[in-house]
């Protein structure tokens, strides 16, 4: 499973990126195809793979450690507190 999602999202960008570089490369001969394939590719990486990679690496991981809370303040202004 943990190797599939990674193949998938890696699948994903490089599929995505393929669409953008293809997309810059026909701009000028056919501008709306140019521009969908920029925008497929743009939609891939933002709505596809990086949410499945946040999901997939986040799993397991308390939130409240990574949130900007009053308690982590105080953490990160005395140092010697805590370690």
């Amino acid at each position: 499973m943990h190797l599939k999602i990674r193949y998938l999202s890696l699948l994903i960008v490089l599929a995505s990126l393929g669409s953008i570089i293809y997309g810059f490369t026909v701009l000028e001969d056919a501008p709306v195809t140019g521009n969908k394939c920029i925008g497929f590719g743009v939609v891939g990486i933002f709505l596809l793979a990086m949410p499945l990679f946040l999901i997939f690496e986040s799993r397991g991981k308390k939130i409240k450690d990574y949130m900007l809370t009053d308690e982590n303040i105080r953490k990160m202004k005395d140092p010697k507190r805590d370690r």
